[in-house]
């Protein structure tokens, strides 16, 4: 898991195949690998991130099933007991991000993807599909405030 300067790159494959459309060409882009047993490093799940004042917006996240599908049973095993590949990336995310930012936002419309997200320690927000997770103590009014300028944003 790890940040990656030219991520567009890795994460076209993943991201065209799961929304039919070019990564983002800007960052943050965060990337797992699955190690073969040849020693190459596969992408296999992509989460991105933007920059926006005091918040990160999150998405465009994915996982590459074809590779999950061609590692060995017990790393899938091990994958699925430790809450599936996007929990991971996006707790590993959340801890290695968090201190950029106030907030961590998330516009999630998959059911199986915002369990994820609870799991890690996001929160509704009261707006259909803006998940959130502060990563500092703050008023209530700034995270009123955060949250407003996320939802402003839309869809992301």
């Amino acid at each position: 898991m790890r940040l990656v300067d030219a991520g567009k790159a890795l994460a076209d494959p993943i991201f065209q195949r799961r929304y039919r459309a070019e990564a983002p060409d800007f960052p943050i882009h965060v990337l797992a690998f699955y190690r073969s047993p040849k020693g190459d490093e596969i992408p296999v799940c992509y989460i991105h991130f933007t920059e926006q004042g005091d918040l990160l917006l999150g998405g465009g996240a994915c996982v590459d099933d074809r590779v999950l599908r061609r590692m060995p049973l017990e790393a899938r095993d091990a994958i699925r007991s430790a809450g599936g590949l996007y929990q991971h990336a996006l707790g590993w995310s959340v801890r290695n991000l968090g201190a950029r930012t106030k907030a961590i936002f998330g516009f999630c419309g998959d059911a199986l993807a915002e369990r994820a997200d609870l799991a890690v320690g996001f929160q509704r927000t009261g707006h259909d599909k803006l998940l959130v997770y502060f990563t500092k103590d703050l008023e209530q009014a700034e995270r009123d405030r955060l949250v407003a300028e996320a939802h402003a944003v839309g869809p992301f």
